[in-house]
């Protein structure tokens, strides 16, 4: 590809019109995803899921009342992932794992971490060096994992699902649910290292921000949490 052609598409990857026209498709997508949970009575607990990621995913847009604010399209394509997965693979399996089943948790759990990170990293003056950004995210993600699973439990109680309550011999969910915690910790290192050398060093994700939007978190960038100007000599923790 000539350096001609690869300009013009770090133009059209950037383009602040079209990254927000892309960022809210997929939210369209997840709304979708929630409502027809809710009003086929299908898999309730996913649909949940997305009306999550899709609240998390405008909060910049309502906070600042403009709604070219988004996330880098990538962030909300990556947090699509696990749905588009169980819409496109369900059922499936690879060596015994089921794509609509652990997979599709690594894959959410991690995509909420990720999100928030980009957002305080994007719209917020919290910086974080290089390793506590990664550090961030993977116990994001793990924390994120723990509430999942207790999600999955309350479902299989009350609403009769079978996500974790399937039969299985209560040593085996156990097990299983450990390896889960394990599989998404990977998924979080996975996502913190794409966080850090993707989304903040080679996005430009402020560069897609309306004008007025980027001034307001440069400013608070230079003020510091705390109203006061930020302190020179590097990133805080």
């Amino acid at each position: 590809m000539s350096q001609a052609a690869q300009t013009e598409l770090a133009r059209f990857v950037r383009s602040r019109r079209l990254n927000a026209a892309l960022a809210w498709l997929f939210v369209g997508f997840l709304v979708a995803v929630a409502v027809g949970s809710v009003v086929t009575g299908g898999d309730l607990v996913w649909g949940g899921f997305a009306a999550v990621v899709a609240a998390v995913t405008v909060v910049p847009a309502v906070a600042f009342r403009e709604p070219r604010a988004m996330l880098p399209w990538e962030v909300v394509a990556l947090a699509s992932l696990p749905l588009v997965a169980r819409v496109l693979v369900r059922g499936q399996t690879i060596g015994g794992v089921t794509f609509t089943g652990r997979v599709s948790t690594y894959l959410a759990v991690a995509a909420i971490a990720l999100i928030v990170a980009v957002e305080l990293d994007v719209f917020t003056p919290v910086r974080m060096n290089h390793s506590f950004a990664v550090f961030f995210v993977v116990i994001a993600t793990m924390a994120a994992a723990g509430v999942w699973a207790v999600v999955q439990w309350l479902s299989d109680l009350y609403l009769g699902t079978r996500l974790l309550l399937n039969g299985r011999p209560e040593h085996v969910v156990e097990a299983g649910l450990m390896w889960d915690f394990v599989a998404a910790t990977v998924a979080g290192l996975v996502a913190g290292l794409l966080f850090e050398y993707y989304f903040r060093r080679r996005a430009d994700s402020r560069e897609r921000l309306p004008e007025e939007v980027a001034e307001i978190a440069e400013v608070s960038e230079a003020e510091g949490p705390d109203g006061h100007p930020a302190p020179e000599g590097g990133d805080s923790p």
